[in-house]
């Protein structure tokens, strides 16, 4: 007999292809951090993948060659396989002959070769935004975080017209009824 509770729904924020295009431009890929940074972020707005999955992945869960693949855990130790895009690929490669070492090593790490932390992951992609703003103005004091990055995989995706129930499986959702957010 009681009411629900009453709140207000937020539609799902999420970049643009002219946003996401001044995002990856930002990083300065002369230097080490530049390169890792953009390559980082390509991963991230191609697969969708969350920010814990994006900090734990190690050099041998990417699958190169035909159907090339990210493998991660996600949500509940759940195993799923992300396919990549060709310039995804050819980016990862040259970022592995670069970052050299064993398949159980991060594959983006820090300076000191340890694996990037959550808070490093957001402050380089709010870093990178607030570089991207002064050439995409409608970035300027919009919130970008590693989840709006996922959203935007998700965007790009329905708006491709990749049905709803392979974008649940391409960002690890339990249920089709998560991904509904993204239609409204």
């Amino acid at each position: 007999a009681m009411p629900s509770k009453r709140y207000v729904k937020r539609t799902v924020t999420f970049l643009d292809a002219g946003e996401i295009a001044a995002l990856l431009a930002a990083p300065d890929r002369s230097t080490w951090v530049g390169r890792r940074d953009h390559t980082i972020l390509l991963v991230a707005l191609q697969t969708g993948l969350r920010a814990s999955e994006l900090i734990n992945l190690r050099r041998g869960d990417v699958v190169l060659g035909t159907g090339a693949h990210i493998r991660c855990d996600g949500k509940g130790r759940k195993e799923r396989c992300t396919p990549l895009r060709r310039d995804t690929v050819k980016l990862l490669e040259q970022w592995l002959r670069e970052r050299r070492g064993g398949d159980d090593q991060p594959l983006f790490a820090t300076m000191r070769g340890d694996r990037l932390s959550r808070d490093a992951l957001e402050h380089l992609v709010r870093k990178h935004a607030l570089v991207a703003s002064a050439s995409c103005p409608s970035l300027v004091g919009k919130r970008v975080s590693p989840h709006i990055l996922r959203h935007s995989t998700a965007m790009e995706l329905l708006q491709h017209g990749v049905d709803q129930t392979v974008i649940a499986l391409w960002l690890g959702h339990e249920s089709v009824e998560t991904t509904q957010v993204y239609l409204h």
